[in-house]
């Protein structure tokens, strides 16, 4: 189970995924932002894998968070938590699937699907965005899915089928990385393939390129 498996990378010295970092406490786990490694008497604290779920909702001015893997999450928390089954959940709260993700793909049940394929099944108003070139897909991929500002996921996927996404800084698509620059023993939450937000994205370029 998914839940044995995090007990065992724990036990390797996997402490965060993405923002977050976890520990073992005398009653359980913590989880809080790495930013706040040594939470404050300040820190509000929360007792409910449920809090996790609104925490990861809104960023620090309030403004609802669309994509789960943005380095935006509010500061000055800590979640304190019983079970290994609750850690599972929160950490799921805040990075949907990400574990279960990367050990699928570490099992190799989960490939990537390169961005050529995504696009090739758009319709409608996206249809359009099948015919981006290489170049300008490169260049969209590089600013929207950037780690110091946009999202913290490890891109797995490549512009083409059988191509890895070698236009890329190295450290982005190496999951040994830690996306938020602070050298963690982090799990990676890996990009298996573009999402909506960058397909959108890709629909704007089109429609910039051709008025």
């Amino acid at each position: 189970m998914i839940r044995d498996e995090l007990a065992r990378l724990i036990e390797e010295g996997y402490n965060g995924l993405g923002e977050l970092e976890f520990a073992e406490s005398s009653n359980g786990y913590l989880i809080y932002h790495w930013a706040d490694r040594n939470p404050s008497a300040e820190a509000r604290v929360y007792r409910s894998i449920e809090d996790a779920r609104q925490i990861a909702k809104y960023d620090a001015n309030g403004a609802y968070r669309p994509l789960k893997g943005a380095p935006n999450l509010p500061r000055g928390w800590v979640i304190e938590l019983t079970t290994i089954d609750e850690l599972k959940r929160a950490l799921d709260y805040f990075y949907p699937g990400a574990i279960a993700t990367w050990l699928a793909y570490q099992a190799g049940t989960a490939h990537p699907v390169c961005l050529r394929q995504t696009l090739s099944r758009q319709t409608g108003m996206y249809r359009v965005t099948r015919k981006i070139s290489d170049k300008q897909a490169e260049d969209l991929v590089k600013e929207v899915c950037r780690s110091d500002s946009r999202c913290l996921r490890t891109i797995l996927w490549g512009i083409d089928d059988h191509r890895p996404p070698d236009f890329l800084p190295r450290s982005k698509s190496d999951p040994n990385v830690d996306q938020t620059g602070q050298n963690r023993a982090a799990l990676p939450f890996p990009c298996l393939e573009a999402c909506n937000l960058l397909v959108a994205a890709a629909r704007t370029t089109m429609k910039k390129s051709s008025s």
